[in-house]
């Protein structure tokens, strides 16, 4: 009987051990993987995931896994990174994102952030049981009185609550001690004198140096809205090292030569948001409505407004500038996008950092309009792999998290897209999405 006892204890102690054959919670296997640091593409890799994080990148088979997906014909990338957002309704927004793959998000100030705002999105996207992004995300606006973007979006402004109105230096100091209190990536800032007439002020260069000083002695950076090259240089000449557009600016490589030596002595990070361009146009442009009518994920009402008398001829008048700007009289959405792009390539192979964002707004809509800014830019003529790499690796070092997000590799946050097709071919294929992956778990998309 004492036996019999000793092999029943001995049973259930070796039942209760974890099997551990299984290390990993999830396996992709057999996958062709574009990594988001700018590599080629690796063929026939296995990625093991644990604990929400990658733990092993194997040419070989990974056994021991809970799950596994099978990578066979498909394509993995890193979660995408949306470094210019702003949501009014981000419980609605924040799935849209995980939809399309965007799993981290920069949300650079609005109406609604106030600090208790911000920290609400925060929590959000800290679970993973309902679809949300990682967040990240500025100060609210430092600005002043009658300028962008209270003097745009009229009424719905409060200071000292969702926009600061700096009225003179001296207060410069105890604000920025007040905003990095904060887990905040950095300040924003809106020098520019827009963005539509009437035009204003530009700020006073003391007010942008004032603040660029204190961010500096506080630990943190400065997130700067420009508009043109005057504005650009404003920013350069304070040291400031990120810009939050670049839709405005136009660089004459032979002329700007005082501009381009200030941009590489201060070598800033730029956020680009070509969709503004593409998204005030959408009225003239009912093809595009209609693919975004057939993902069947963005509501019918907001989708008539293309159609608006109003919104179609605000679009007429921008596209009379455009062919006045370009000097053509027929303007396709190549020759927005080639003219901005000719420029940043030439920076970004001298080594300046670029990022993708697209400015939530007007016809930029959560998650879908990040593919469309990649598609601005192979319009323009840059290469796939570089796309991927400033909507992953980029964005990620932007946001200094480049040590645990925006790329697959050992170590890192588990983020990724299993894609059908091969972004390679056309980056368009990155809407080609199979599974979305945030840290480690599948998530859910849209039901269409």
């Amino acid at each position: 009987m004492r036996n019999a006892t000793i092999l029943i204890l001995v049973f259930c102690l070796f039942s209760c051990i974890p099997d551990r054959t299984e290390k990993y919670d999830l396996v992709v296997s057999n996958v062709n993987l574009i990594d988001g640091t700018g590599k080629t593409m690796q063929t026939n890799i296995s990625i093991g995931i644990q604990d929400g994080k990658i733990a092993a990148i194997d040419s070989s088979t990974i056994e021991g896994a809970k799950k596994v997906i099978d990578g066979t014909g498909k394509y993995l990338i890193p979660g995408l990174f949306d470094c210019h957002v702003h949501t009014n309704d981000f419980e609605s927004d924040f799935p849209k994102y995980v939809h399309y793959g965007v799993t981290s998000i920069f949300i650079t100030g609005g109406s609604l952030c106030t600090n208790e705002y911000y920290a609400a999105m925060r929590d959000y996207g800290n679970q993973d049981t309902i679809p949300a992004p990682i967040v990240f995300h500025t100060s609210q606006h430092f600005t002043m009185e009658g300028r962008h973007p209270m003097k745009t979006y009229l009424g719905k402004w409060f200071d000292g609550k969702s926009v600061f109105l700096l009225k003179d230096t001296l207060q410069i100091e105890s604000l920025v001690k007040e905003v990095t209190q904060y887990p905040i990536t950095g300040i924003k800032l809106t020098i520019e004198d827009g963005p539509n007439p009437p035009w204003v002020e530009r700020m006073p260069q003391a007010f942008i140096n004032k603040v660029q000083k204190e961010a500096i002695k506080n630990d943190t950076e400065v997130f700067a809205h420009v508009s043109d090259n005057i504005e650009l240089e404003m920013a350069m000449d304070a040291g400031i090292q990120n810009l939050v557009h670049w839709t405005g600016v136009d660089l004459d490589f032979d002329r700007d030569t005082l501009l381009l030596d200030k941009i590489y002595q201060v070598r800033p990070s730029f956020i680009t948001t070509l969709m503004i361009d593409k998204g005030f146009l959408y009225p003239l442009f009912p093809e595009w409505v209609d693919t975004l009518r057939k993902e069947s994920v963005f509501d019918e009402t907001y989708l008539a407004r293309a159609s608006d008398p109003g919104f179609i001829a605000r679009a007429e008048d921008l596209m009379v500038f455009w062919k006045e700007y370009l000097k053509k009289d027929k303007i396709e959405l190549e020759d927005i996008a080639a003219f901005q792009v000719d420029d940043i390539k030439v920076l970004y192979e001298d080594g300046i950092t670029f990022a993708l964002g697209t400015d939530t707004g007007f016809f930029i809509l959560p998650g879908y309009s990040l593919h469309e800014e990649m598609q601005m830019f192979e319009l323009g003529g840059m290469n796939q792999l570089d796309i991927i790499k400033m909507a992953t690796f980029n964005a990620a070092k932007v946001m200094h998290a480049q040590d645990s997000l925006g790329s697959i590799e050992n170590g890192k946050i588990a983020n990724m897209i299993l894609l059908n097709r091969n972004p390679l071919e056309k980056i368009s294929h990155t809407l080609a999405i199979n599974t979305v992956i945030k840290r480690g778990k599948i998530q859910k998309r849209i039901e269409k």
